[in-house]
């Protein structure tokens, strides 16, 4: 099919765009030949007409399907061109977060700028042993590649890592490393892969820098060697160096360091072994203040340092010589702060004693005036003379940063030698890998001799490179037998031959540095002349004489040729360096020795980056002259040299390429810059691959795979039984032109586009299909859908025509039912309305009526009032008038008297001025005058009378003037008296005064504290009230408070329990972590006693010493060392005989966590001592009382003993007839029959079984009557004799006290009494034949018998209640020192806080592990105490036995009919022991351990008949109480079991076999312990066969120990069994034909990786269960055991699934879900047919059944998001993402999850909190537990198979 027959319309093509380099878009119709013009739809919506070149016409490249896009191999891409590579690169970069992507032969890394979780051990434990095509691309892919081609072709590898500064070769690198360390192992004890891992961060920190690029970018390239030997083990590492930037010791550029060793060395200043440097912060220094930038981000520099100087002393590197090293630096650092003064333009001094130098002189231990010289001056020698001239300030700066560069590559260069004595290995090297880490192609705006140097070193790669890919197409090609042409190719030859030949370059540049007076000009100027116009790769810049442009393989780049001769010269003053040599400090003249370097006497001035080559390891013998010249070598010859050795050993050896890629300028993490990605990829060969690859037949297919993609494009009548034919018949058909298509030997190759175009039509066929399938199924359905609708439609209308006649018919009937309720409800209504409106007439007349009378009345009334207010106002208005009219006349009658009065007045005044009015007025006075004449005389009478009166009243006047004057004494007396009585009575009313005042004021108070009492009162009041209200709120509040407190008490209740739930989970967790840790540590011990064994088996065969004799291997010492750590009870009070080792294992170093253990140990024996003495205590105490109780209890009655020991005797008397009776019929057996018929499953032996059965029911029934009779008869013997009558007479009087709430029990009692009493002698008498006494006899005893099992029962009920009640006590104290610790914790920081709760739950921890110890201190002792008491037992019984047996007359053994049936013959007395001699135990312990082989002898023996006899023998050494013989067969048999296990142990039958019986033995010393705990699971003949003598306790710890180690290896067995085959059965294997698929090219393994295995399927990995299984129940191990080894399987099954589902993209598809849930469901049926469905294994799958639900499920809205957060509970965060991403599309049909979703799912799963691994550890196992499961098989019935060659012992 011709290419233009692509562009069709719809068809997605590539263009150029300045922007993003390239752009898609989408054409709008079809192309034909001759168009010039494409019309383009861009995918931002615009349309463009494209222009097509009219020279070259080439149309532009088609975009590949967006099936194939993301793909792992860009080689795997339909179209191979930069577009396709370039957006595939972006897809999985940004959109899977994929950093790793294959391109052939190339790994494409791209720097993510971010950590990220794909480095783990569980990740390289998951490409550990995997073919590079079969996962995901991975540097671990990469280096595993290397190592398995390594370890199959014994040839070399190396893998060459290259890129920018800042696209992370450093890490890539040392990425490989750390996966060679941890792949391979050591060889020896020395820790070699710690050691290569070590020296990364010396180099680092004295190589790296950080620049504008990258904050770690190594400044220098290196290979390192990682030594193997023949086991391919790591035995060491060699390293070589090239073209270190010396120039960054004495310049760094803006926002950029100098290397990271100087400023660790500051940030460190402050410890106290620095502070002799004098060193201070980094910006105080020249050297490293320049960028201005002295802190990384994120970088500790001072724990930088520490990591350096780790590294240094794992190396080998002395403190001495690590204290030199940093005085070197600092006198460096020293150097640089140096200052020069011009004296004139020629000359310059240093200040006097110049401080920094001064510091350089003390820590170089020179001479400082010697330096102070030299630093200013120089040596110029002549022929003849030589001559010292100063130098300029100018020059001799130059000197000084060329002298400290100097010093910087010698200390370098010996740093190196040194990580390499301390890496390399006395063993021989059979191989190596080599990692190389150098820099990438470099073009920047300035460049000069070092990117000239870097450039060369990357054609020459390139070269190497392009051979190499087409070497490996070529052999693809010769492999499949297919005609093939030569390939062009880029041949890079001519720009190198440019360089390095002949008057190249270099050359060039040699030979000027020769000349005296050369110079950069002139130079360039012979390389215009030699090469301009005649080598087209050599060109000349227009504007520039001094540059030169070379084009290279990947660009052109334009070089200023200023500085070139300087930087290749290289050189420094002589005297300065001799100088340095006369140093008295040692290190310093160290540096100098071997120098190869020139040292001119004519120039000063270097800089620039030296090659550092391998010290050769002799020196080269030559005349001094040589010697001379060989020193003149520059920099570009020893830079070109060294290129040439690094060539040869890479040619020597297999490439694996990595190229880093650098995404963005700005560090930014998971951004791409598509202009940058292009430059890299085409300046790393990536595209170059591409081309090769493009112009062959880069798609390749098998034949199956392109059988089944492409079966739709095929006819039946095509599809042949022969596959190749097949494919060969339908490609002839599809394709015609056949240059487009090769048939190989196993695959087909088509050229690029070949495969779309097979897409396309596959496409098509399938559109077609689906249309035609859609067209029938739509036809069907609406069909079936319009029947559907038609058969509805005519059911609704007959419904419908129904449900109208039955509304029909009822609406007539209605309308005649409501024209009757009409006529009767309107006759009705209008009667209704007559009478209402009739009541209502005549209440309204009524009211109208009353209305109008009382209106008459109100007007009558009105009337009578108003009659009676008229008289009454006309009355007042009558009488106001006559009041008005009186008062008129009487003021009329005034006005008129005044009047009168006036006239009369005015009368008389006019006659008083008359006389005869005086005449008149003195008439009266005459007679007046008269009168008072007589007045006087009657007066002067009155007078006389008075005179006399007053003389008789002198007279008593005297008389009584004396009588007053007396009084008058008297009264002054009186007065005096009165005036003291006046002051006090002032006094008095002064203090009434103030009394009254008081008093006013206390009334006053008084009235204020009644008012205040009214108020208090009121208040008072006012406040009961308020509190009677809120008394009446908290009776409702506490009410509610008591419900709620209900409530919550049921709910702590039920969260208690929740919480005890939860609790006891923890605790089970806690306790498996602890089983699994101690697990561990015994298989960590295991390793290293094999790993002991293994080094002295070395150690043996080196020194070639024969031992004679048995060899103790070190199985041996650690079971000796097992046995002095656990012996037995009697061995603790023997001395252990002292043990002489070899002197080399006398220097064993200290184990500190030993050291530790046993200090905890010692500290938990102190006070394990303490809590027994406590316990001791206690436990004397509790003896005390209870002697004092059994004092107080009446005596055992007779009668209930003799019961006892008649129905002991019964039973064993009907034990012995059993006996006799089984031997008797195993003889006649063994004697009549043949051997077969003796097999369990015969007839014979079913015969035999079903009498024994049946004989002993009817024995068991004859016992319990004899038992009655028994009891009967000794009943009546004591009813007999009086003494035991008023005997039992008490003693029932006590039993009817304790019986005396049973009242008709009790009356019963006392009536039998009285009976006995009166007739005590004729008991028989009580009916007649004493049924009733002797009834009532069988009853009592019985009584008697349930009292004393009641009492037992409530004894031990009440021991119980006190230790659960002692047990809340503790809870209790427990709870409250929780909550204390939790306040305390509360108020503690956080960090604090975290750190007590660790200390409190290791406080915790450790009180309950002394808890455990002390209660089984507390069950040994009662073990120990039970067994003394069932020794004492035994020999009672035994006493007795012997005498039943005399007793027994052989008339009593019952004769029964027994077929003749033959049984071997049984002694007897056979106890289940078996004896041998001492010197025998070897031949025991070989016959049945060493050479027993599970697949011969042992399938036909009974399960664990090994472990039963070694019991047995066990049982004898006890029996004979022989603790040597214990102790040397028990160590003998867990030695014997390590060795057969380390000789065998990669067989699963072996290990099953000897686990089972392992676990065996364990539950035998368990069942036959004597323990309580495991006694009562025996029958009582298992229980006489218990031990008698020793405590064997601790050997079942051992035994315990044993058996974890057996099961662990039986875990590893099996893994490696299954490991190949469950990759390929669960998912690659296609379970579900044609549902899966086949993607376009698929995954293009390499062939050098694909290994020659058989296909397994889900059917292999069935089967390989059922084997297991079956082997496990064939050799009897515990149902229990077996849960846990399938659990165990299933879990590994499910991890390594999961692991590869999540480490391949091409396995995350919908359909592959379902074949994984498919291939799981059948797992799951294989756990129902073998009733394992409840151990636990469907649980460990859980994790992939819902990987497998997660792809298929849809990935679209947020409510999918959600319902994949809530199914994918076992899945982790990183799990669900990672499948997200890596969910790939096989058909166009499916859609690809987008980023959006996967972002959504990460928000809500944001705050869960769960692991940030990625991969499920698979190589994690369970902890196992070993439950007892006792054996019901007795002991004697074992017989011993004469195959197992055990004649030697006898049975006992």
């Amino acid at each position: 099919m011709a290419a233009s027959e692509l562009y069709t319309k719809f068809a997605r093509v590539w263009i150029p765009d300045p922007e993003e380099v390239w752009k898609s878009a989408e054409l709008l119709k079809d192309y034909k030949p001759g168009d010039k013009v494409l019309l383009l739809h861009l995918e931002e919506g615009k349309d463009l007409e494209y222009r097509l070149d009219p020279k070259t016409k080439e149309l532009p490249h088609l975009r590949n399907p967006d099936i194939l896009v993301g793909e792992n191999d860009l080689t795997a891409l339909s179209y191979l061109h930069e577009p396709a590579v370039l957006h595939n690169l972006r897809v999985r970069f940004i959109d899977s977060k994929l950093i790793y992507t294959y391109c052939g032969i190339v790994l494409v890394a791209i720097n993510p700028y971010e950590q990220l979780p794909i480095y783990g051990e569980d990740i390289i434990n998951a490409y550990s042993g995997q073919n590079m095509g079969d996962m995901d691309p991975h540097i671990f892919a990469v280096a595993e590649e290397a190592y398995k081609q390594m370890a199959r072709d014994e040839r070399n590898q190396s893998i060459i890592v290259s890129g920018e500064s800042g696209a992370g070769k450093t890490v890539s690198a040392k990425y490989a490393m750390r996966y060679f360390a941890t792949v391979s192992g050591s060889a020896s004890e020395a820790n070699v892969e710690e050691k290569v891992l070590a020296s990364n961060p010396i180099m680092e920190s004295i190589g790296n820098a950080k620049t504008t690029r990258n904050d770690n970018s190594s400044r220098f390239g290196k290979y390192i060697e990682i030594g193997f030997d023949k086991r391919y083990r790591i035995i060491g590492a060699n390293m070589r160096t090239y073209l270190l930037e010396k120039s960054r010791v004495v310049f760094q550029a803006e926002e950029e360091r100098n290397y990271h060793i100087f400023y660790q060395l500051c940030a460190s200043a402050k410890l106290p072994e620095f502070k002799m440097l004098r060193l201070g912060n980094a910006d105080d220094f020249n050297y490293t203040q320049q960028g201005g930038s002295p802190v990384i981000e994120g970088v500790d520099d001072a724990k930088e340092m520490a990591h350096t100087r780790q590294a240094c002393t794992l190396l080998g590197i002395s403190e001495s010589h690590q204290m030199g090293i940093f005085r070197i630096l600092a006198g460096i650092l020293h150097l640089g702060n140096v200052g020069f003064t011009s004296r004139d333009a020629d000359s310059c001094t240093i200040p006097p004693k110049h401080e920094p130098l001064c510091i350089f002189c003390d820590l170089m231990g020179v001479d400082y005036e010697e330096m102070c010289h030299w630093l200013c001056h120089r040596k110029l020698a002549t022929a003849t003379e030589t001559y010292i001239k100063p130098i300029s300030k100018l020059q001799a700066t130059n000197a000084r940063d060329a002298l400290a560069k100097h010093i910087y590559a010698k200390l370098f260069n010996w740093i190196v030698d040194n990580v390499n004595q301390a890496l390399h290995s006395a063993v021989k090297q059979h191989s190596f890998i080599g990692v190389l880490d150098i820099y990438g192609f470099e073009t920047f705006e300035i460049n000069s001799f070092e990117q000239f140097c870097i450039n060369y070193a990357n054609e020459k790669l390139q070269q190497q490179f392009n051979m190499h890919v087409f070497k490996l197409e070529q052999e693809e090609y010769m492999k499949e037998q297919i005609p093939w042409t030569l390939i062009d190719f880029y041949d890079n030859q001519p720009c190198i031959n440019l360089i390095e030949s002949k008057l190249g370059i270099l050359d060039l540049l040699d030979e000027e540095c020769k000349m005296p007076k050369g110079t950069d000009d002139t130079w360039a100027q012979k390389l215009y002349n030699t090469h301009l116009n005649k080598c087209t790769l050599f060109e000349k810049p227009r504007l520039s004489n001094k540059a030169f442009i070379i084009q290279h393989f990947a660009d052109k780049v334009e070089y200023q040729c200023e500085g070139f001769l300087e930087k290749n010269k290289d050189t420094v003053f002589e005297e300065q360096i001799k100088v340095l040599k006369s140093s008295k400090f040692k290190m310093l003249p160290e540096l100098f020795q071997d120098d190869e370097k020139a040292i001119s006497p004519t120039s000063a001035t270097s800089s620039g980056r030296t090659p550092l080559i391998r010290t050769p390891a002799k020196p080269t013998k030559g005349r001094p002259g040589q010697m001379a010249k060989e020193h003149k070598k520059t920099v570009g010859h020893q830079f070109r040299n060294s290129l040439h050795l690094l060539m040869e050993t890479l040619n020597a050896t297999t490439p694996h390429y990595v190229r880093c890629i650098k995404p963005n300028d700005f560090k930014f993490p998971f951004t791409f810059d598509e202009k940058r990605a292009v430059q890299q990829l085409r300046a790393c060969g990536v595209l170059e691959t591409i081309r090769i690859s493009a112009a062959g037949f880069p798609s390749r297919w098998t034949y199956q795979e392109f059988f089944s993609r492409y079966r739709v494009l095929m006819k039946q009548k095509d599809v042949l039984s022969d596959r190749k034919q097949t494919c060969k018949n339908v490609l002839e058909k599809l394709i015609l032109d056949k240059d487009k298509y090769q048939f190989g030997k196993t695959k087909i190759f088509f050229r690029a586009g070949q495969v779309a175009y097979l897409e396309k039509l596959r496409a098509d066929k399938l559109r077609a299909a689906c249309i035609r399938i859609q067209k029938i199924i739509r036809g069907w359905l609406l069909r079936k859908k319009y029947l559907r609708m038609r058969k509805a439609a005519i059911t609704v209308q007959r419904y419908v025509r129904g449900y109208q006649a039955r509304c029909y018919a009822k609406f007539l009937r209605r309308t005649k039912a409501a024209t009757i309720v009409q006529k009767y409800w309107r006759m009705f209504v209008v009667c209704r309305r007559y009478k209402i409106r009739r009541a209502a007439t005549i209440v309204l007349q009524s009211y109208l009526r009353g209305f109008l009378a009382r209106n008459r009345y109100r007007k009558i009334l009105r009337e009578h009032k108003a009659v009676i207010i008229q008289k009454r106002v006309r009355g007042w208005l009558a009488r106001t008038h006559y009041k008005r009219s009186m008062h008129a006349i009487i003021y009329l009658q005034c006005c008129f008297r005044r009047m009168m009065a006036k006239r009369e007045l005015k009368k008389l005044k006019i006659e008083a001025r008359s006389v005869e009015r005086y005449k008149k007025l003195h008439i009266g006075m005459e007679n007046k005058i008269m009168q008072l004449q007589r007045k006087v005389d009657e007066q002067n009478k009155d007078y006389k009378c008075l005179v006399e009166k007053l003389t008789n009243l002198e007279g008593i006047y005297n008389s009584e003037t004396e009588k007053l004057r007396s009084d008058l004494e008297r009264l002054q007396l009186s007065e005096e008296e009165a005036k003291v009585a006046t002051g006090r009575v002032l006094s008095l009313q002064e203090e009434i005064a103030k009394l009254r005042k008081d008093l006013e004021q206390t009334r006053s108070e008084k009235k204020c504290i009644e008012e205040r009492a009214d108020q208090y009162k009121q208040e008072t009041e006012q406040l009961v009230s308020n509190l009677k209200e809120e008394n009446t709120l908290l009776k409702q509040e506490k009410e509610a408070l008591n419900h709620r407190i209900v409530e919550q008490a049921k709910e702590m209740t039920e969260t208690m329990e929740k919480k005890l739930v939860e609790e006891t989970k923890q605790l089970e967790l806690d306790l498996n972590d602890e089983r699994l840790r101690y697990q561990n540590l015994l298989n960590e011990f295991s390793r290293l006693e094999e790993r002991y064994d293994d080094l002295k088996e070395e150690m043996t065969l080196m020194v070639h010493v024969p031992k004679p004799g048995h060899k103790r291997t070190d199985s041996t010492h650690s079971s000796n060392e097992s046995e002095y750590t656990f012996s037995s009870e009697i061995a603790e009070m023997e001395d252990i005989p002292s043990r002489t080792e070899e002197p080399s294992e006398k220097k064993v170093p200290l184990d500190m966590s030993l050291f530790l253990k046993l200090q905890k140990r010692v500290t938990e024996l102190e006070q394990e001592k303490q809590v027994m003495q406590d316990e001791l205590d206690r436990k004397e105490e509790q003896v005390l009382r209870s002697k004092a109780k059994e004092e107080e209890r009446p005596q055992i009655r007779g009668a209930e003993l003799e019961y006892e020991s008649l129905k002991r005797q019964e039973l064993e008397s009907e034990n012995k007839k059993l006996k006799n009776e089984l031997n008797e019929l195993r003889k006649a057996l063994s004697e009549k029959s043949a051997p077969e018929v003796t097999a369990p499953g015969a007839p014979a032996y079913r015969v035999l079984m079903e009498q024994l059965t049946s004989v002993s029911e009817e024995l068991d029934v004859r016992k319990e009557e004899v038992l009655i009779l028994r009891s009967q008869l000794v009943s009546q013997k004591e009813a007999i004799q009086p003494k035991n009558t008023m005997t039992d007479s008490t003693i029932l009087l006590e039993d009817v006290q304790k019986m005396k709430d049973k009242g008709e029990i009790a009356q019963a009692y006392i009536g039998l009494k009285e009976t006995n009493r009166s007739s005590a002698l004729d008991y028989h008498e009580l009916n007649e034949d004493g049924e009733l006494w002797l009834v009532y006899e069988g009853l009592k005893q019985a009584n008697r018998l349930l009292e004393s099992q009641l009492q037992s029962q409530k004894r031990s009920h009440e021991n119980e209640a006190e230790a659960l009640r002692g047990e809340i006590q503790s809870l209790k104290e427990e709870n409250n020192r929780q909550q204390q610790l939790l306040a305390q914790n509360l108020q503690l920081p956080p960090e604090a806080r975290i750190e007590a709760s660790l200390q409190h739950e290791i406080t915790r921890l450790t009180n309950e592990n002394l808890d455990l110890m002390e209660q089984l201190e507390k069950q040994d002792k009662t073990v120990r105490k039970l067994k003394k008491q069932l020794k004492v037992f035994a020999k009672k019984i035994g006493e007795l036995e012997v005498g039943q047996m005399e007793n027994i007359s052989p008339g009593q053994i019952i004769d029964e009919p027994i077929r003749p049936v033959n049984i071997p013959r049984k002694e007897k007395d056979f106890q289940g022991m078996l004896e041998y001699k001492k010197e025998d135990e070897q031949k025991l312990v070989k016959n049945l351990i060493l050479e027993l082989k599970p697949r011969g002898v042992a399938v036909n023996l009974i399960p664990g008949l090994p472990a039963y006899i070694l019991f047995m023998c066990v049982r004898h050494a006890d029996y004979l109480n022989d603790d040597q013989k214990v102790r040397s067969l028990l160590t003998s048999t867990i030695n014997s079991i390590k060795k057969v296990l380390k000789k065998r142990g990669d067989d699963f039958e072996t290990v099953s076999f000897w686990l089972s019986n392992t676990c065996r033995f364990l539950h035998c010393l368990k069942q036959y312990s004597g323990e309580e705990g495991f006694m009562k699971h025996n029958t009582s003949r298992q229980n006489e066969h218990c031990l008698t003598n020793f405590d064997l306790a601790e050997y079942r710890q051992v035994l315990s120990d044993l058996a974890i180690q057996i099961y662990q290896q039986l875990v590893r067995v099996l893994e490696n069994i299954l490991q190949p085959m469950i990759v390929s059965g669960m998912l690659e294997h296609e379970t579900i034909q044609g549902v899966s698929g086949v993607k376009p090219t698929g995954l293009r393994k390499r062939t050098s990786s694909i290994a020659d295995e058989g296909t397994y399927t889900l059917d292999s990995i069935l089967r390989q269960l059922n084997s297991f299984h079956s082997v496990m129940c064939q050799h009897g191990m515990d149902p229990e055991l077996i849960k846990q080894v399938v659990k165990q399987m299933f879990y590994i099954v499910g991890a390594i699934t999961l692991n590869n589902l999540l480490l391949r993209k091409d396995m995350c598809s919908w359909s592959k879900g379902m074949q994984i849930r498919y291939n799981v469901s059948q797992l799951e049926e294989w756990l129902r047919d073998k009733n394992l469905m409840n151990s636990g294994a469907k649980e460990t799958l859980e994790p992939l059944i819902q990987a497998a639900q997660l792809l298929q499920v849809k990935k679209k809205t947020d409510d999918d998001a959600e319902a994949i957060c809530s199914m994918c509970n076992a899945l982790t965060t990183a799990q669900i993402v990672k499948v997200l991403n890596l969910y790939t599309p096989v058909n166009e049909f499916e859609e690809r999850v987008s980023v959006s979703f996967i972002r959504t799912i990460q928000m809500r799963l944001r705050d869960r909190k769960d692991s940030p691994q990625l991969l499920m550890d698979a190589k994690h196992i369970f902890p196992v537990t070993f439950p007892f499961n006792p054996s019901s098989l007795a002991l004697e019935t074992i017989q011993i198979p004469a195959s197992l060659g055990l004649g030697f012992i006898s049975r006992v």
